[in-house]
């Protein structure tokens, strides 16, 4: 399910803006409430049409907050009426959201719907099904119909969404934009040169370009905008100028556009976040839901593995607000990077401050893949993933990926998943170096080193030494300045060797020896016990003696 929250954040602070949030109200459905009737139902989003007055707009609330519902919309003044917020927060709830001025409760309610509709099945609206996708051909045809001309619909990432027929009469640019479903680099340089997009992005008027010189032939662009957002825009291939009145004809069609693509980008934008949460929930407590409608989460063929993504050149704020807000850049940095190199449906969820992505072991029905296959070959597997961070890391080289061990059966991700957590957490406070040119780690690789951790963090430091000669050999070193702890680790990690030891510590053997007679004297030291020494061992490393190279 959404939430409130949800489909404010999605449809854009253009048409919908939260005054007062109720914590994660979930939403199923949309009410308009008659008069004198209940206000809705547990989990329905109430519209107050036709509500003008504080007065109007208390009595709803009452309603809606004795059936439960999850959240009242309010127009205008009325919504922000400071004694209705004050009301909301009495009652516990529903959440108050604003419906921005300018705006038709029509459009709301038809958006509002789409959007529950595709997040109660996400796995509906594919491209050449029925709804806002074919939609945007229609309306393809008819702004080429109005212009005479070939057209193409496409979104402020120069994608194109949707094109009329008769592009065969274009240029080749035209035509490698339908093939490559984007427009061509050489020829985004060329619009961006002329100054295009800055134009689309600041204005409302269309722009016309002249041809260019390889053969461009000239365009007229009409913006597509919604609450002041551009949002994409209509190419049109013409060979001539258009007379103003089948632009403003064009216009219209670019006011219905808007509320296709902002349709779009909101059922995206909630297909993610339920993919999301689904995700969450298969990560923590290892349960998929069935496949069918409403299971947004598809898992691939095991086994899998959880991977925490991390940059040594950031700390770790889990938790915290920044924390919040850093690792959802960080979610749409990969889910880009994911997308670029061909895995065009990324297992992708942030989950308690950090950004993990479910991958596979191997390709579906592949024990292997040859050298030389390209980077979105298999794309999800671990071997995708090695090379795509490999990849991006020539420009950050801080980023790294951390990954638990193979999980056979989905509840046994949660184990793959606090693996990559605590593997994560190893690297990003620097006890456990990244290899130089790799950014991926596996738990398999670094097993010792969270072993030792988790022995570290068993032992405790201070009062955790249960006893043992460490704690008089640390006041020691304090009161004297000597360098008694250091010395027996230096002997430890030598396997008693002094000469290695001594060299480690840049000091003559015979002084290794001295120093360890002397230490003897202030606490004897039982060395000859293997289960002793390791346990000294472990109590230096407590205290701040790691393993020395």
């Amino acid at each position: 399910m959404i939430t409130v929250t949800d489909l404010v954040d999605s449809l854009g602070t253009g048409f919908l803006r939260t005054v007062v949030p109720a914590g994660d109200a979930e939403v199923h459905d949309v009410a308009l409430p008659e008069p004198g009737d209940t206000a809705g139902q547990p989990g329905e989003l109430v519209l107050g049409v036709g509500v003008t007055d504080r007065t109007g707009a208390l009595a709803l609330l009452e309603r809606a907050a004795g059936a439960s519902a999850a959240g009242l919309v309010l127009k205008g003044s009325v919504a922000r009426d400071p004694q209705v917020a004050r009301a909301v927060r009495r009652l516990a709830g529903p959440a108050l959201v604003e419906l921005r001025p300018h705006t038709s409760w029509a459009h709301v309610v038809w958006l509002l719907r789409g959007v529950i509709d595709r997040a109660s099945a996400p796995e509906t609206g594919a491209l050449g099904t029925p709804g806002p996708h074919s939609d945007l051909f229609a309306l393809a045809d008819k702004a080429a119909e109005i212009i005479d001309a070939p057209v193409t619909v496409e979104d402020a990432q120069s994608r194109v969404l949707a094109y009329s027929a008769r592009q065969d009469t274009t240029d080749p640019a035209r035509v490698s934009t339908i093939v490559g479903r984007r427009v061509p680099p050489e020829t985004l340089t060329h619009f961006r040169a002329s100054g295009v997009f800055r134009r689309l992005a600041r204005s409302d008027d269309p722009v016309w370009t002249p041809a260019g010189p390889d053969g461009t032939l000239p365009r007229l662009i009409v913006p597509v905008r919604a609450g002041g957002e551009w949002l994409g825009s209509i190419w049109a291939v013409v060979r001539s100028p258009v007379a103003p009145e089948r632009i403003r004809e064009l216009g219209d069609v670019a006011s219905v556009l808007a509320l296709h693509l902002l349709r779009l980008r909101a059922e995206a934008d909630i297909a993610r976040r339920v993919s999301a949460g689904q995700l969450r929930a298969a990560l923590r407590e290892g349960t998929v839901p069935d496949r069918g409608p409403g299971a947004a989460v598809a898992l691939p063929e095991g086994p899998w593995r959880v991977v925490a993504f991390g940059s040594t050149g950031t700390t770790d704020t889990a938790g915290g607000a920044g924390g919040t807000e850093a690792v959802r850049r960080q979610l749409d940095l990969w889910e880009s990077v994911a997308r670029r190199f061909g895995w065009h449906q990324p297992l992708l969820a942030d989950l308690d401050g950090l950004l993990f992505a479910l991958v596979t072991e191997r390709p579906p029905g592949r024990r292997r893949v040859p050298p030389g296959t390209p980077a979105d070959a298999g794309a999800g597997t671990l071997r995708w993933l090695r090379q795509v961070l490999a990849e991006t890391r020539a420009h950050d080289p801080g980023l790294y990926a951390a990954v638990g061990r193979p999980a056979h059966a989905p509840d046994q991700l949660p184990r793959s998943t606090a693996e990559a957590v605590e593997l994560h957490r190893l690297i990003a406070a620097g006890r456990f170096p990244l290899a130089h040119g790799t950014g991926t780690v596996l738990m398999e690789d670094a097993w010792d080193a969270v072993v030792v951790e988790r022995a570290k963090a068993a032992v405790g430091t201070g009062t955790g030494l249960l006893g043992g000669p460490l704690a008089a050999l640390r006041a020691h070193d304090e009161e004297h300045g000597t360098p008694y702890l250091a010395t027996l680790a230096a002997w430890l990690d030598h396997f008693g060797d002094p000469q290695s030891a001594a060299r480690l510590l840049r000091i003559h053997p015979n002084t290794l020896r001295y120093r360890l007679r002397k230490l003897q004297e202030t606490a004897p030291v039982d060395l000859s016990s293997p289960r002793r020494r390791l346990a000294l061992r472990l109590q230096l490393t407590a205290m701040g003696e790691p393993p020395r190279p």
